[in-house]
């Protein structure tokens, strides 16, 4: 079995500085959607997902929101090209805003937000980088494998599939965010175990290369890097 190492400590960016990151992109739009960016780093660990990108890479951001992890990762030197997709025209309008205030600050980076309905599958092309944060849990349980696979193979050889999503267990921290869904995305959400997401990447031909669990409040994550070998087994 491949070992599992944790790569966070080459970082040191805080969850503080996700937040200052954010009130400085993060300026326009409805104001509950500028709190919701501002505070992200209250409830879901973002410098930890930052500490696990390598420098200058492309990047491919599968369900990205509004762009906050994009963001983040431009001003800290870690992408060089990003495409952001999501099905969501307010939120993929929010990160539009963003990149251009990003422009200024990092203007070497290339950044293209697009709103993209799943019908319409991935962008073509391959990436250092696929990310799919927070996004599993929200697609019917008929198509969460599918949806995971798809992502995964935009990652280029060598590259990695960095993967995130809420924990299923114990029942009260899982509980507590499928009432928080309920609340803001007004959706009943679908839980996919961890084990479910290592085996589907296992049998894909991915390497668990980072394996993490993290809460914040009442919230629980389970983080995956996923490596793709450089050659066929």
């Amino acid at each position: 079995m491949q070992q599992v190492v944790d790569r966070s400590a080459s970082t040191s960016v805080t969850a503080a500085d996700i937040g200052a990151m954010a009130r400085q992109v993060f300026r326009d739009g409805p104001a509950f959607t500028r709190f919701l960016q501002h505070h992200r780093h209250r409830i879901a660990p973002i410098e930890r997902l930052i500490a696990l990108v390598p420098p200058r890479c492309d990047i491919l951001d599968v369900g990205c929101g509004g762009g906050l992890l994009v963001a983040c990762l431009t001003i800290c030197g870690r992408v060089r090209r990003a495409h952001g997709v999501d099905s969501s025209s307010a939120a993929i309008a929010n990160a539009q805003a963003a990149a251009k205030r990003l422009a200024s600050m990092v203007p070497d980076a290339e950044l293209l937000f697009e709103c993209r309905d799943v019908e319409a599958g991935l962008p073509d092309g391959e990436f250092d980088v696929v990310a799919l944060i927070d996004v599993l849990h929200h697609v019917p349980p008929t198509a969460q494998k599918q949806a995971f696979l798809q992502a995964m193979t935009r990652v280029r050889r060598g590259g990695m599939f960095l993967y995130k999503d809420m924990c299923d267990a114990p029942w009260w921290r899982a509980g507590l965010n499928r009432m928080h869904d309920l609340a803001l995305a007004q959706q009943w959400i679908h839980y996919v175990p961890i084990e479910a997401a290592d085996q589907w990447a296992t049998e894909a031909g991915f390497h668990i290369e980072c394996a993490q669990s993290h809460t914040r409040l009442w919230y629980g994550h389970e983080l995956r890097v996923y490596r793709r070998p450089l050659h066929d087994a």
